[in-house]
């Protein structure tokens, strides 16, 4: 097994700002707001957290999970 990736950057899908965030690798966030326009931004359908929508990298419960088992959504 692969050790997770522990930093990604979001990007907001509103006015594009970039930012590399820590990932906390035993839960998910559901909400993050945005530096550039302050917008919360939220999972999208389907996705465990804002990592997994906007991040460059799924959040580390989603990376050992896709290493090992089947599913989606761990968090």
């Amino acid at each position: 097994m692969q050790t997770a990736t522990q930093l990604a950057t979001i990007t907001c899908p509103h006015c594009g700002t970039a930012k590399q965030e820590q990932m906390p690798v035993d839960q998910c966030v559901f909400f993050y707001e945005c530096v550039g326009c302050h917008q919360v931004l939220r999972p999208k359908a389907g996705d465990c957290c804002v990592f997994c929508s906007y991040g460059s990298s799924p959040c580390p419960p989603s990376q050992q999970q896709h290493d090992g088992a089947l599913g989606h959504s761990p968090c």
